[in-house]
């Protein structure tokens, strides 16, 4: 069962992915990998969303499975991440490289931080 889920969210969290990474990418002229930033950011924010309110509202544990494990597991890519950033430094662009990591750790803890907040303030005032 841990399978199918992990699967059924990564059918939705992959090509979401490719789709936010293309549409990003077409607005942007910059070395920066921006599109890689958005769906990392994203992700982040989704998983600290289920978290806070599973642990809130007290969900199930497939729940984490199917959107916390599969869909954010499939949205997000921090190995792209990884290969961007090495790219960069590789073309000569470290400060774009520096920017990258400093950027994308700090965004994704904030939206993490973020997301489970404002699901626990939710979940605790509708209940």
């Amino acid at each position: 069962m841990t399978l199918l889920l992990v699967l059924v969210g990564g059918f939705v969290g992959a090509p979401l992915r490719y789709v936010i990474d293309q549409h990003v990418r077409s607005r942007q002229g910059s070395a920066m990998p921006w599109g890689t930033l958005t769906v990392n950011v994203l992700g982040s924010l989704v998983l600290g969303a289920v978290v806070g309110a599973s642990t809130a509202a007290g969900w199930p544990s497939w729940v984490a499975t199917l959107v916390g494990t599969g869909f954010c597991g499939a949205l997000t890519t921090f190995s792209t991440f990884g290969f961007e950033t090495v790219r960069l430094v590789e073309d000569g662009a470290v400060g774009s490289a520096l920017v990258n990591v400093v950027a994308s750790l700090a965004a994704g803890l904030l939206a993490a931080f973020g997301g489970w907040a404002a699901a626990a303030a939710l979940v605790t005032a509708v209940s």
